[in-house]
């Protein structure tokens, strides 16, 4: 494979879902000014972006949450149930919001976005966030995350430890509520005098044994189980 081919394939694909044209296109601008960034495909409402992200399977998807025809919440369930009827890998996908505290953002979440960021979020902030997605690494603004939870969602009632959380090593629980925390695998690493590739292992494991699709389905179903403080 030629050096130019090997670059390519190492971008990360981004699209974007929103009804708004001029924001569209400052988006397409931003990530297109960036070399490990590719912008494949945009849609105006969720319907179109559910056909869209079908079309060009980008890695990470930027999603609106409110929009006609779809919205993101329901365009967000769409494209993860048709890349898991597909066999495909599913993208990564990140609502946007105009204001933290909105509680579609957490059912967007629950409906296995992998995160959410502010519209207005500064721009190196939002590259920033499109690159921790894809790696898989960390939480996007994960103290705002759990705050969103806090708000929105009860805790179930004090109840035996989830059946699945049982088959964690004690290593593994150690690891999983540094996570839970929203800390990413530097901060782990740091902290438990781990590599960040052992980190990594560790996460994946227990993302397996709990059938969590990612790092914030581990905040959401930790904060939902009271499995951390």
């Amino acid at each position: 494979m030629s050096e130019v081919a090997e670059a390519d394939a190492a971008r990360i694909r981004v699209a974007l879902v929103d009804d708004q044209a001029l924001f569209r296109a400052g988006i397409r601008m931003l990530v297109s000014s960036q070399a490990d960034l590719e912008f494949v495909g945009e849609a105006g409402n969720g319907a179109a972006g559910v056909t869209m992200a079908a079309a060009v399977n980008p890695d990470v998807i930027l999603m609106d949450i409110r929009m006609p025809v779809m919205d993101g919440i329901d365009a967000t369930t769409a494209i993860l149930a048709a890349a898991e009827s597909a066999g495909t890998t599913p993208p990564r996908i990140v609502v946007l919001t105009t204001f933290e505290l909105d509680e579609s953002a957490g059912r967007a979440i629950r409906g296995g976005a992998s995160g959410f960021l502010l519209k207005d979020a500064d721009p190196e902030f939002l590259l920033a966030a499109i690159r921790t997605v894809h790696a898989g690494s960390a939480v996007i603004a994960a103290s705002a995350t759990r705050e969103l939870f806090a708000h929105f969602d009860a805790p179930e009632p004090e109840r035996e430890e989830p059946e699945a959380f049982r088959t964690l090593t004690s290593r593994e629980r150690d690891i999983f509520a540094l996570a839970a925390l929203g800390l990413s695998n530097a901060e782990i690493a740091a902290g438990e005098f781990l590599s960040e590739a052992t980190v990594k292992t560790h996460i994946s494991r227990i993302l397996g044994k709990l059938s969590l699709r990612d790092r914030v389905q581990l905040v959401v179903f930790a904060f939902q189980h009271r499995l951390t403080s």
